[in-house]
């Protein structure tokens, strides 16, 4: 995922504290006592994150009132599916890179996987495109990957391990990172 604003977003809500103040007005609290009620923070904790959120735009104070604005994620999430899918679509000077394209067209629609190739090249091409959402020397840990693949495919778990079993992530007991696949560079 290459898009700054949905790498910005992933960013603000891989804190606990943040995620959980989202998740809080996404069921309904409305304000800092509420939001720290439900989540179990100190008020001026739940203050500092609503802000934070605030400022990232996934929410917005009106008259008093915290509202989520949940249409933020889906935006910045089909922004990064659209650059995605342009970049596959985009013809290629080299025979292999056709065949690439032709791979990923045939089992993604709008970024997303429609479904996980059973033949072990066309699946190393679509492991190799998730793989590039990852960067290289970071460590991630599992609710981070989870989230970047969850843009790719429902089922993120089995995803994970394929990526894992096929040498694209390694992990340790509580961090991955990409191990493997096409570099852009």
């Amino acid at each position: 995922m290459s898009d700054p604003d949905a790498l910005r977003l992933l960013g603000l809500l891989s804190a606990p504290d943040r995620l959980r103040a989202l998740s809080a007005l996404v069921l309904g609290a409305r304000t800092g006592e509420e939001v720290a009620a439900r989540t179990g923070m100190p008020a001026r904790d739940a203050l500092a994150a609503l802000e934070r959120l605030e400022r990232g735009g996934v929410a917005v104070r009106e008259e008093g009132e915290w509202l989520p604005r949940p249409e933020a994620l889906r935006e910045a999430v089909a922004r990064a599916a659209e650059s995605r899918a342009a970049r596959v679509e985009e013809p290629a000077a080299e025979g292999a890179g056709r065949e690439e394209a032709k791979v990923l067209r045939s089992f993604l629609r709008e970024g997303r996987i429609v479904a996980l190739p059973v033949q072990r090249a066309k699946r190393m091409v679509v492991l190799d495109h998730v793989a590039r959402a990852f960067e290289p020397g970071v460590r991630y840990s599992e609710p981070e990957v989870n989230a970047v693949l969850r843009a790719f495919h429902s089922d993120h778990a089995s995803l994970r391990r394929a990526l894992v079993d096929e040498g694209f992530l390694d992990r340790d007991s509580a961090r991955y990172w990409r191990c493997g696949g096409t570099v852009d560079v």
